[in-house]
């Protein structure tokens, strides 16, 4: 019999309302062999988490939930500004370092320009950038394993976390889906914010990569405060208001 620990479940039963954006009690419980309580508990869970709401025999996707764009409906946007960002960001990666970089259609711009760099470890929760530098000759890369979300092709969950919290890094390279003064940065999804704070604990220095209209934003999962990131890279059409609005508390890099 094949065990399935809850938190896979309930990854398994997001994964289910994203496509057919219902579900329902009864059956979510004959499909995992549990009880109708345990399978409220998860989606009274979820539904706190925001990704759905409960109704009477189950629950509907979340709207807000649903517009999460898919990696590949990202990557199928790849703006200059992207591949301007994961330029800079790989200058500031040296020969010996140990880095991470995590599951974002931004951060994996910065792969291509790192490939020549010697003697340097690549640990990461993203499926591509394991395999853009998989058979890379000078590169060591240390994928994190864990329950795949097809949706952004990110490594998440226990095993993945347990990987982060074992493994110290000089640099982290993390996507943003939120910036904003009082709220500090965040990330869309809880699971994969999980892992982002959690390379953010193990990590000597903590860069953040993300398109100017990002700023301003608020979302869902806190990953830290503006002061615990050393660095935020953005691209050169942030508006000088906004500039100097956060530049009093972290220091930011545009890249041109």
């Amino acid at each position: 019999m094949i065990i399935i620990f809850p938190e896979q479940r309930r990854i398994e039963i997001l994964d289910k309302i994203d496509k057919e954006n219902s579900v329902k009690v009864d059956e979510l419980a004959q499909i995992y062999k549990v009880t109708n309580a345990t399978i409220r508990r998860d989606l009274e869970l979820l539904e706190k988490e925001g990704y759905l709401k409960r109704t009477h025999g189950g629950a509907v996707i979340n709207d807000d939930s649903k517009n999460e764009l898919t990696f590949l409906q990202k990557h199928m946007t790849i703006s200059i500004d992207k591949e301007k960002i994961g330029k800079h960001a790989a200058t500031l990666v040296n020969e010996g370092d140990t880095i991470v970089i995590d599951a974002s259609t931004t951060t994996i711009q910065m792969v291509k320009y790192i490939k020549k760099i010697k003697n340097i470890n690549v640990i990461t929760n993203s499926i591509d950038v394991t395999v853009e530098l998989a058979d890379i000759p000078g590169i060591q890369v240390i994928s994190t394993g864990g329950i795949i979300r097809g949706k952004t092709r990110a490594m998440v969950g226990p095993v993945t976390k347990s990987v982060i919290d074992s493994l110290i890094s000089d640099k982290a390279f993390i996507g943003a889906n939120a910036i904003d003064i009082e709220h500090g940065i965040a990330s869309t999804h809880v699971l994969e914010g999980e892992i982002k704070k959690a390379m953010i604990n193990n990590t000597k220095q903590i860069i953040f990569m993300c398109e100017s209209k990002k700023f301003n934003e608020v979302k869902m999962y806190k990953l830290c405060d503006l002061k615990h990131a050393n660095m935020i890279i953005t691209d050169d059409k942030i508006e000088k208001e906004v500039l100097n609005k956060y530049s009093s508390q972290v220091k930011i890099i545009q890249a041109k």
